[in-house]
């Protein structure tokens, strides 16, 4: 792997599908699990095995059908839990086995009741014990971000003696801020011994915010795997969203990081996962919200329909949305009017427009928005319409 390629590791389908109400059947599963492969995702996390009969099903059949990426299932540090994984790995072509535990303060002492060199000997175990199944062992030091970094640099050495491969560094609560995450990451590149020979891994939360610009602090300052789902869902607040990270990568080349993520599939698999599990997007959302490339103020319109690059920084068939949307409202000018009512078959001269916009401006109030077919009913009640069509 190349010093630039940050991977993408996806957990859609894992801590994706913990929302509430949004449970997939293996049907479902597989439908976006090839798509995500398709999309150009490094990993997949397929689920966790051990939670379920049904879970376990979804892995094993995802482990058959995925032909390029690599499919992980998630454990706890638990040898049933990762006996169970490797079980339903079994097809794989390229399997991983995520195991880890609990590594702050808070956990080690109201989760597990617990001390630190115990929590030691338990990672160590753990990874080790997936190592004789799998060649590939990701290990999670479960909110690493509120634990202390000298004991999250021995719980990452203890996992790299014991063998694994990567090295998960969750802000399972989302509270670090980016400057935090970052130095995080930088203090274990400069204090971990055998750094060099795993993968840093970003797995952040969404709880203040700030999920994706956590994960993008922790690849400048490191990471080279970025643990994220489509449209940012998971647990409580969500996840860092996929098309959020691989955008602002792309966008960004003198960051010199790049994904092997097909950007162009990111509008089609985002409204796959949304109908699939029955989760509205929000409108704002980035990159893949309805308004993500829609204007409605006429300086932005004016300005766009110029030159897109002066209100927008994606082109939007770069993530496979068709075009940039004119949405015609009361701010609406008469740039936006002339462009819109062009696209339904009526060139208007300056005069000609001058006294369509006012008729516009009486529906506009009316209405929040003007579709195709109010453009017609517009130009037919103005004075200029028999000069209009006579033209």
């Amino acid at each position: 792997m190349s010093d630039n390629n940050v991977q993408i590791f996806d957990t859609t389908l894992r801590d994706g599908e913990q929302v509430p109400g949004c449970k997939l059947n293996t049907n479902q599963k597989l439908i976006i699990a090839e798509r995500l492969d398709a999309l150009g995702v490094n990993v997949i996390e397929a689920g966790f095995p051990v939670s379920s009969p049904g879970d376990f099903k979804s892995v094993e059949e995802i482990s058959k059908l995925i032909k390029n990426a690599t499919v992980c299932g998630l454990t706890r540090a638990v040898e049933n839990d990762i006996k169970v994984a490797a079980e339903a790995l079994k097809f794989a072509k390229k399997p991983r086995i995520h195991t880890g535990i609990g590594t702050s303060e808070s956990h080690i002492k109201f989760k597990f009741n617990s001390d630190q060199d115990t929590i030691l000997k338990r990672a160590y175990d753990a990874v080790a014990y997936a190592k004789s199944f799998v060649e590939d062992v990701e290990f999670y030091a479960e909110d690493a971000g509120r634990t202390d970094n000298e004991f999250l640099a021995r719980i990452c050495e203890a996992a790299i003696q014991a063998g694994a491969t990567v090295l998960n560094i969750p802000d399972t609560t989302g509270y670090c801020l980016p400057s935090e995450y970052g130095e995080k990451m930088k203090y274990l590149m400069e204090h971990v011994r055998g750094i060099d020979k795993v993968i840093l891994s970003c797995h952040c939360h969404n709880d203040l915010g700030l999920a994706t610009a956590n994960s993008i602090e922790g690849v400048i300052n490191g990471a080279r795997q970025i643990e994220c789902t489509i449209n940012g869902i998971g647990e409580r607040a969500g996840n860092t969203a996929l098309e959020e990270v691989v955008m602002i990568l792309k966008q960004h080349p003198y960051l010199k990081l790049d994904t092997s993520i097909n950007t162009q599939h990111l509008y089609g698999i985002s409204q796959l996962v949304s109908d699939s599990m029955g989760i509205y997007t929000q409108p704002n959302k980035a990159i893949v919200g309805a308004n993500a490339f829609a204007h409605s103020s006429g300086i932005h319109q004016d300005g766009v329909i110029k030159h897109r690059e002066t209100y927008e920084i994606i082109d939007p068939k770069d993530v496979g949305v068709t075009e940039s949307a004119i949405v015609l409202t009361a701010r609406s000018g008469r740039a936006a009017l002339a462009y819109r009512a062009k696209n339904v078959g009526y060139e208007l001269t300056k005069l000609q427009l001058d006294d369509v916009y006012a008729n516009f401006l009486t529906f506009a109030d009316r209405k929040k928005e003007i579709n195709d077919n109010d453009i017609h009913q517009i130009i037919e009640t103005s004075q200029v319409y028999r000069e209009i069509i006579s033209a």
